[in-house]
């Protein structure tokens, strides 16, 4: 069997993050007041209090492997929190802020490199810079590929000014993990939480119709997108894609039947029901789902393995999705990872 490897887990910057108050602290002001309005204050003031005391988690590099141990984890995919996206920060900085998160997720798994595999960032609202720090990570940093958000501004996943972005990202088979970081839905979601029990969902379902929709994955085949949390609503309601896909020509712009390119995307298992999980594995296919847990936030898993385990799914299944997808993405972006600085 192969190790168990948690996809979905992140690390926080402090660092970073102070580097960018000092520079543009009335642009960090701002994005603060737009977090409160699209989470509402109820869930900001269990937000901020959760997240302070999970910060040995998310930084203390001793404190993260005695919770793999404690789960059974032998390895984990180390991404940025996403709040280390800024969205909106101008050109300069947001490449700055990329490749500062590159050298320091480098950083943070190079104190355990048999235990931890890291994924940079890049800056998806200006697309033009976007290559330059996909190579700063993967072929500067020896970092398996990047986590980006599902849009950025008035970017979204099919726009055509993202076309070298995946042609690099296809190119040197690295892994593109697709993590919302807020979601378009903005007020009307400001409250009980919804900005991310069904924020998240929906951009997911959202961004990946994007990709499936602009032909993005029939132009890029070799293209390895991991998305968070199972893909949201739309593996199991695709049946309302292909449809539309067989009736409308408005949408029909990808050369098969939406539902096809499921089985071409991996999805984690962070979907908190034992029957969604069936589910997944149903629609996109047993090689195409892969641990995850969210580690180390309230809405992720506190024993990501149990819950794969207690899904009832075959053995082999069960296996494949604790370790051996991940194990065989992570094997593609060998050769281009292999002569990296660390």
């Amino acid at each position: 069997m192969s190790a168990v490897t948690d996809v979905h887990a992140h690390v926080l910057l402090p660092t970073l993050h102070a580097e960018i108050e000092r520079r543009v602290p009335e642009l960090v002001a701002e994005a603060a007041a737009l977090e409160l309005v699209r989470n509402g204050a109820a869930s900001q003031a269990v937000s901020g209090p959760m997240v302070g005391a999970r910060i040995p988690r998310l930084t203390d590099v001793a404190v993260r492997l005695a919770q793999m141990d404690a789960q059974g984890v032998d390895r984990q995919w180390v991404s940025a929190s996403p709040n280390h996206f800024y969205p909106w920060a101008p050109e300069g900085l947001a490449v700055w802020a990329a490749m500062e998160a590159n050298r320091l997720v480098a950083e943070h798994v190079a104190a355990a490199p048999d235990r931890m595999v890291g994924l940079g960032l890049v800056p998806l609202q200006h697309p033009s810079r976007m290559v330059e720090c996909l190579d700063d990570a993967v072929l500067g940093r020896g970092l398996a590929g990047v986590e980006i958000s599902s849009f950025a501004g008035d970017v979204e996943l099919s726009d055509p000014r993202l076309e070298d972005f995946w042609a690099r990202a296809a190119a040197l088979r690295c892994v593109v993990f697709l993590h919302p970081f807020g979601c378009s839905l903005d007020e009307r979601l400001d409250r009980f939480y919804l900005a991310n029990t069904v924020g998240q969902p929906v951009e997911n379902a959202v961004a990946i119709s994007h990709l499936i929709f602009a032909g993005v994955l029939d132009r890029h085949p070799d293209l390895r997108i991991v998305a968070a949390h199972g893909g949201g609503y739309l593996p199991t309601v695709i049946g309302r894609s292909d449809h539309a896909w067989r009736v409308r020509p408005d949408a029909h712009g990808c050369r098969d039947l939406p539902s096809s390119y499921l089985r071409r995307m991996w999805f984690d298992t962070v979907v908190h029901d034992p029957l969604a999980l069936q589910r997944l594995v149903e629609s996109v296919g047993a090689s195409q789902v892969v641990l995850g847990s969210d580690y180390p936030f309230d809405m992720g898993s506190e024993d990501p393995v149990g819950e794969v385990r207690a899904a009832g799914l075959p053995d082999e299944v069960v296996d494949r999705i604790l370790g051996g997808n991940a194990a065989a993405l992570l094997a593609a972006t060998e050769p281009a990872r292999g002569g990296a600085r660390g």
